[in-house]
């Protein structure tokens, strides 16, 4: 996904950059608005993938720290080492979405532009 999203940034930055691209910003806005909600759905999930996991990790830090459970140190140790990529895919995915929602109001603007440019001629 973070490469997927990446190249999907990167070419709209350049399409939007170039100043010779002939673009549709109406269709453009609306594909993008589509890509959004993928992204807005794919942050959720990973959001909720997170929470659960730091609540395993407390719940299982607390039973092991009230209960002396050395048994449970492995298990803590794991739930930590999933849940650290984790809030960092996370990270990278909210601010690949804000982003996006940067672009869309640049988009937005272009499209505004564009409209008002051919309803003068």
């Amino acid at each position: 996904m973070r490469k997927y999203l990446t190249e999907y940034l990167r070419a709209l930055e350049a399409k939007l950059a170039d100043p010779d691209a002939d673009i549709d910003y109406a269709e453009l806005e609306q594909s993008h608005l589509i890509m959004i909600g993928f992204m807005q759905h794919e942050r959720l999930v990973h959001f909720l993938v997170t929470i659960l996991f730091a609540l395993g990790f407390f719940i299982t830090l607390a039973v092991y720290l009230l209960g002396e459970m050395v048994m449970l140190l492995p298990l803590l140790l794991l739930i930590l080492g999933l849940l650290v990529p984790y809030i960092a895919h996370y990270y990278f995915l909210e601010n690949s979405v804000q982003k996006m929602y940067h672009l869309h109001d640049e988009i937005h603007a272009r499209r505004l532009r564009q409209t008002a440019g051919a309803s003068a001629q």
